[in-house]
């Protein structure tokens, strides 16, 4: 059975994003795209959602040829173009895929039953960046198996929560501070 692992930044005051749903706010540095990147090496799915696709595939296609780029950040550029991409949207179309290939869409009402299609298909770690509504929708679902939070040095004081249900029991794995960096990564497991 393979894991559906969602990684993202929090403050240290439980937000997912800033004032106006600004994402550039969180306290990211190089080590979040080293772990990142891990991730990336480790899993053969991307799931996400329309949101995240969308600011996702602005973003790193371009990035892989960029001179100027962290060697890193051409890497995770590189990862994100050949991944396999599942992305739940009811709004996009085929034609909103491009340029990234190997990206499927999944229709709202379809996503759980995808998921744990997915789930119990053969491969590597299916894994989730951003895509917050989703997560928190397939955590109550009970089909994400690991959250891996990296918990940045700053409280930001208001913006859009990490989390939105009722009370969700979870179970540490471990947590440290990722080398050279301020960011706690603390890896939870989803409880049964």
């Amino acid at each position: 059975m393979r894991k559906l692992i969602v990684c993202n930044i929090t403050s240290v005051d439980g937000f997912y994003s800033g004032p106006d749903d600004n994402v550039m706010v969180m306290p990211f540095d190089a080590p979040f795209d080293d772990y990142n990147a891990d991730r990336l090496r480790a899993a053969d799915t991307l799931l996400l959602g329309r949101r995240s696709f969308e600011g996702f595939k602005g973003y790193w296609p371009s990035i892989a040829d960029n001179p100027d780029a962290r060697p890193v950040e051409r890497e995770i550029s590189r990862l994100n173009n050949a991944i396999d991409k599942v992305v739940v949207s009811d709004s996009l179309t085929d034609a909103d895929l491009a340029p990234w290939m190997n990206t499927r869409i999944v229709r709202l009402t379809d996503a759980h039953e995808a998921v744990a299609d997915l789930k119990s298909g053969p491969g590597r770690e299916i894994l989730m960046f951003g895509s917050h509504v989703l997560w928190n929708d397939l955590l109550r679902a009970g089909l994400v198996d690991e959250l891996h939070l990296m918990i940045g040095s700053a409280f930001l004081g208001e913006g859009i929560p990490l989390f939105d249900g009722p009370r969700t029991d979870l179970r540490l794995l471990d947590a440290r501070v990722l080398d050279g960096s301020q960011l706690i990564l603390a890896r939870y497991a989803a409880a049964a």
